[in-house]
């Protein structure tokens, strides 16, 4: 697994409010190096009281009619001039009912100092490190025709086969918050719904599909077709899945990708809007007052959102109650990170899609939380009332042990959801 680096605000690279192409990886590092500071702030905003100077702040988020109060634009304005920093994002967030913005810190004062000065603010509503966030993949060098599956011995270890015979995921949405996908894999065909980008740098370059490794591996193991002769199979392969595009990848051939406080806040928005049922988050990274908001907004409604679990307690996404944290269940994980999950998954060694109609055997809690995203889809098709909590009951349940680390057995669960589904005894979201 990824060692997950705290940028505490360091995060050097500020994407734009605009909705464009993504960024190229050698864009990014090298932007990601600039040394510059940024912070993120949100201001109460009406909203029936859009601004009409549209375009003012910067192309405005486009996903809804939901504007910008002329109080909050003022207010954004005034913190700018006020605290001597430069206003460089905005977006509405009409979740929360806020307008937030994305300020850079133009001089070398301290980024504690100015958070410290903006926190005595009655205007602002938040005041943040614009903070990043990782991918936890570590890349190392039958019932099914695909000529790969033999060498899944996860899809063993999780009972998958038999659990085929009873679903395959078959009307469940999943919401990929991730790198981009590459959706011209022939193993994902018909598989990505759709994609939408929040990842634009100050270049115009067009990311090559071989720069979406991370998000392409984790599609795959949740939905890569089967029986369809071609690499391997999914654990969910009637699933279909929406790529929201928040994270960047850092180095050529390397799964290793970054996302920030922005980036994920507006993604995480859009898979809301958008009503997907189930969120995959194979990321990790400090607690975040923005991105939890945003999350417990969407566990209201009744998502559910998998993550997966990193170094510390209080790590996101795990660290967020409801979010369903999975460790790696055949690797020594710390302690810190067990506690952090709810369920483990084998991750070491499991092979997955690369770009380029690739291949490769990847490890990590990023693996494990997708693994158990494919899990929950499998259990949604089955019944699509079931909640968090449930799942998780019915997982640890068809366990030997409830530990973390304890291999499930997903033939056994579905078979439970069948029986009780029957009885009418399943619990039910009340969203």
């Amino acid at each position: 697994m990824y060692v997950l680096a705290r940028a505490s605000a360091l995060a050097a690279l500020v994407l734009s409010a605009w909705i464009g192409a993504p960024a190229s990886a050698e864009t990014a590092a090298t932007t990601f190096d600039d040394g510059h500071h940024f912070v993120i702030v949100t201001f109460a905003n009406d909203p029936f009281r859009p601004t009409s100077r549209a375009g003012s702040t910067g192309r405005r988020y486009t996903g809804g009619t939901y504007g910008v109060a002329q109080g909050a634009h003022n207010n954004a304005q005034r913190i700018a001039s006020t605290y001597s920093l430069k206003q460089v994002a905005s977006w509405p967030i009409k979740q929360l009912g806020v307008h937030c913005v994305v300020y850079e810190i133009p001089d070398d004062r301290p980024v504690a100092e100015v958070l410290a000065a903006l926190s005595k603010d009655p205007k602002i509503t938040l005041a943040q490190p614009l903070q990043q966030f990782r991918t936890l993949t570590s890349a190392p060098s039958t019932a099914y025709n695909d000529p790969l599956y033999g060498l899944q011995t996860n899809l063993v270890s999780l009972d998958i086969a038999a659990a085929h015979e009873r679903a395959q995921g078959a009307g469940v949405k999943v919401g990929l918050i991730d790198t981009g996908v590459d959706s011209k894999h022939p193993d994902l065909q018909d598989r990505i719904v759709g994609t939408r980008s929040f990842v634009t740098t100050r270049s115009s370059t067009h990311t090559t599909a071989g720069s979406y490794r991370h998000g392409t591996a984790m599609a795959g193991l949740i939905a890569a077709v089967a029986n369809n002769k071609v690499g391997i199979v999914g654990i969910a392969p009637l699933a279909q899945i929406e790529v929201f595009e928040a994270c960047w990848q850092l180095n050529p051939n390397s799964d290793d990708a970054a996302c920030n406080t922005f980036t994920l806040a507006q993604a995480i928005a859009a898979a809301i809007d958008a009503n997907v049922p189930l969120i995959n988050m194979s990321i990790g990274g400090p607690a975040d007052p923005l991105l939890s908001a945003l999350v417990q907004s969407g566990l209201k409604r009744g998502v559910i959102f998998v993550g997966s679990a990193a170094d510390g307690a209080d790590a996101f996404p795990t660290n967020i109650d409801g979010v369903i944290g999975v460790t790696n269940s055949d690797a020594r994980e710390p302690e810190r990170n067990r506690s952090a999950a709810a369920l483990g998954a084998p991750a070491t060694h499991v092979l997955t899609l690369l770009p380029g109609a690739q291949y490769d055997f990847e490890s990590g809690t990023s693996v494990a939380a997708a693994e158990i995203t494919g899990v929950v889809a499998l259990l949604l098709s089955a019944n699509n009332h079931l909640t968090a909590d449930s799942i998780v009951s019915l997982l640890k349940d068809s366990t030997a042990a409830a530990a973390p680390a304890a291999q499930i057995d997903v033939d056994a669960a579905l078979a439970k959801v069948e029986a009780e589904r029957g009885s009418g005894r399943l619990a039910r979201s009340t969203h």
